[in-house]
């Protein structure tokens, strides 16, 4: 598979500036893959596809406030700092990108916040994501953590291309996050509202939780024709010995197994024995999956509607197949379905 077979024309107006009103009222695509069936839903519809003892697993990352905006020393120019990951804790050391990175040397000074209350430092600018700070803070860790909460922003992504409101605290978060980490937040998990997951309980739907912390390298353009030289930047993950006991159990009962979104996709299938089972696991991973690929764990999918060449188009089609996901996505278009981390969704059965 080429990158150019990813290729399709998805018309502006079809990406997503704000979410659904209500998160379970997107609208859902379901694709059958044995009937090769396409029907048009609303989100709340997904519990009609599951029963009791079915699993859903769901990426428990939290999305921290990860865009910051900074004066530059002497000049004041306005820099805009993305944080990425950090990378000492004890010296206040973190992957950042910066914008415009033209203007920053190492050595230059950053100065955060309306009374210059936060100061960082380059120190690197050679890292392939862009720049190492440090800051300059006298206080406690946690209250080194307030400041950064207190001075970042929701990252939504720039392809939406609108200010930050203050709905997008909450809307651009899961209602089940707990473990803080990510840049971006896995979007398939967007749709669920607590209502719809006491419904899925009720039904005796069951549902279990890993952790990817979402980076931007997820998001990062594919600049390789040949997909296989493709190389994905690593994100921390971790699965639990409860959560691979409750989905091996299901595997073993025929049960449905739902990858709730792309980040639990690569999750699950970095982490399989060679009976096909979830082993426990906390590392990094870089999996990238595109077609053809045998899946070993999860037998059906949520997931949102992905941009033209993107990573993770590429894994939808690799599990959808790929004449089948590209004629859903020419009719997604036809339909107006909204693209991106706000827009609508796909359930894969």
């Amino acid at each position: 598979m080429k990158l150019s077979h990813f290729d399709f024309d998805m018309p502006a107006e079809l990406l997503a500036k704000y979410p659904a009103e209500h998160r379970d009222e997107s609208r859902l695509m379901v694709l059958n893959r044995k009937e090769q069936t396409i029907e048009h839903k609303l989100f709340k519809d997904i519990i009609n596809y599951f029963d009791e003892g079915d699993v859903m697993i769901l990426n428990n990352t939290k999305v921290f406030p990860a865009r910051m905006y900074g004066n530059k020393e002497k000049t004041g120019a306005r820099i805009e700092v993305f944080l990425l990951r950090e990378l000492n804790a004890e010296n206040r050391l973190w992957d950042v990108l910066v914008d415009p990175a033209r203007k920053i040397r190492i050595g230059n000074k950053l100065f955060f916040g309306e009374d210059d209350s936060l100061v960082a430092e380059v120190i690197d600018n050679t890292t392939s994501r862009g720049r190492t700070l440090r800051f300059l803070f006298d206080g406690s860790y946690e209250e080194f953590r307030k400041k950064l909460v207190e001075l970042g922003e929701t990252p939504i992504p720039k392809e939406i291309d609108r200010a930050v409101e203050d709905s997008d605290e909450e809307r651009f978060q899961t209602i089940y996050a707990k473990n803080e980490g990510a840049v971006s937040a896995p979007a398939a998990g967007l749709h669920f509202s607590k209502h719809l997951m006491k419904r899925l309980e009720i039904k005796g739907v069951d549902f279990s939780e890993i952790t990817l912390h979402v980076g931007l390298g997820t998001f990062a353009p594919v600049e390789v024709e040949d997909l296989s030289k493709h190389k994905m930047d690593s994100e921390k993950i971790s699965i639990t010995n409860e959560t691979t006991q409750r989905i091996n159990d299901a595997i073993d009962q025929k049960r449905r197994v739902c990858s709730v979104g792309t980040t639990v996709m690569r999750t699950i299938e970095s982490s399989v024995s060679a009976s096909g089972r979830l082993n426990v696991f906390d590392g990094w991973t870089n999996k990238f999956i595109f077609p053809p690929y045998d899946f070993s764990i999860a037998n059906c999918m949520v997931t949102n509607f992905h941009k033209p060449k993107s990573t993770l188009l590429m894994q939808v089609a690799a599990f959808g197949g790929y004449d089948f996901v590209m004629k859903a996505y020419k009719e997604a278009v036809k339909e107006g379905y909204k693209f991106s981390s706000y827009g609508d969704a796909m359930l894969i059965i």
